[in-house]
């Protein structure tokens, strides 16, 4: 299978939690960038009871060579027993961007001329 880049979504109760998610992520250079975005309110059922509650949602953008070793990461590190982990592949998007997403991560899956050296905003 050929390597692609990923969006993953994951939520987590709070800050702290958020933090230390994207943070280790980052570090251990399984993600390129990890967003926590706050203000997200979840509805869902859990064991059988209606629930909502405000998480945090991360926004973490990978490849998927790493995708089984994040998983096992969040899953570690996640405070809940089931932590929301989905994986969306991104089939388009800002060649610049792509190709600083390769470079973080250390490999080029595309074929493009190298990133600007400037940061990703």
């Amino acid at each position: 299978m050929k390597n692609r880049y990923l969006v993953i979504f994951s939520t987590c109760p709070d800050e702290d939690s958020a933090e230390t998610v994207a943070r280790a992520l980052v570090s251990e250079n399984l993600a390129a960038c990890v967003n926590r975005v706050p203000g997200v309110r979840s509805t869902y059922r859990w064991q059988g009871e209606l629930k909502e509650d405000a998480e945090i949602l991360l926004v973490i953008k990978t490849s998927s060579d790493r995708l089984v070793t994040l998983t096992t990461r969040i899953e570690q590190l996640h405070p809940y027993e089931v932590p929301e982990i989905i994986a969306l592949e991104i089939e388009n998007g800002s060649e610049r961007y792509l190709d600083w997403l390769g470079q973080t991560l250390g490999r080029d899956i595309t074929t493009r001329a190298p990133a600007s050296t400037q940061e990703p905003r």
